[in-house]
């Protein structure tokens, strides 16, 4: 796309959101959670409220060019440990997407395989991440290994069950023509599944990388150095309140960023799917 064309529709784009009233809601929604925390804890200290990290000195912190807990925006720390997670985050999500849909589809489209395989996804899938720790440090060497396993299994079954789900919910009609078409095998996963099950492929990955991100506090306990879910259960543990509301306000402003990115590429593919239905 040529740039003076790209300006043009970043420019279209932004008018729209300017004149939605979504934004609005989002900054006014956002707002009302903030003055509720600085009545409720700073200003009031209502009932078991007062106890909470105070939002103006937990801001103050993460903002000082000389935190008192030596963590804030201005110190190479605080990014080693978002650097970290990003890291875990992106292999785990990736490999999640990769093996997940793979699976998802052929569960979807093979009875024998949906057969042999749907059991034990139910009977893997409700088990929590904590619960899987022991086994990640046997099966998995080193100290990355384990981390990334387990925030792994948080997006994956949730991208094979997704997955599965578009699989069966495209008619059995388009199969039907398919194959009166003549198309082989692959022309049918290409032309027909894939773009039928787009929109629940995509929907269990703007869940899948939330799952990524909730799960790594979890996982980088077992880390013992780096990471932002590490940095949570640090803070907690030393009693560093203010930095333990910076690191999980980081993590959610991270998680919110990268479902959005999500979010985008599932929009631009939904007009390629539009167009290869079409051409079918």
């Amino acid at each position: 796309m040529p740039a003076g064309r790209a300006s043009r529709t970043f420019v279209s784009r932004l008018e729209r959101t300017l004149r939605s009233g979504r934004l609005y809601l989002a900054i006014f929604g956002i707002s009302v959670f903030f003055l509720l925390w600085y009545l409720l804890v700073d200003l009031f200290e209502v009932w078991r409220f007062g106890g909470l990290p105070k939002l103006v000195e937990s801001i103050e912190e993460w903002l000082s060019p000389d935190p008192i807990f030596g963590v804030s925006i201005y110190t190479a720390e605080y990014y080693v440990h978002i650097w970290a997670s990003i890291v875990r985050v992106a292999s785990a999500f990736l490999s999640a997407t990769v093996f997940g849909i793979a699976i998802g589809i052929l569960m979807g489209w093979r009875r024998i395989f949906f057969g042999l395989t749907f059991p034990i996804l139910e009977l893997l899938r409700p088990i929590p991440i904590l619960a899987w720790i022991p086994l990640a440090i046997i099966l998995l060497p080193g100290r990355e290994l384990p981390i990334i396993g387990l925030t792994f299994l948080a997006a994956f079954f949730v991208t094979i069950l997704n997955t599965l789900l578009g699989v069966r919910a495209i008619d059995r009609a388009y199969f039907r023509a398919a194959e009166c078409l003549g198309f082989s095998q692959w022309q049918i996963l290409w032309h027909v599944i894939v773009p039928g099950a787009l929109p629940y492929i995509f929907v269990g990955l703007q869940i899948a990388i939330g799952a990524c991100w909730f799960s790594l506090v979890a996982a980088e306990i077992l880390s013992g150095s780096a990471g932002l879910g590490y940095k949570v259960w640090e803070t907690y543990y030393y009693v560093q309140f203010p930095t333990m509301i910076s690191t999980m306000a980081t993590l959610g402003l991270f998680g919110y960023v990268s479902s959005a990115l999500v979010r985008i590429a599932g929009n631009r593919l939904m007009r390629w799917r539009e167009k290869l239905l079409a051409g079918v």
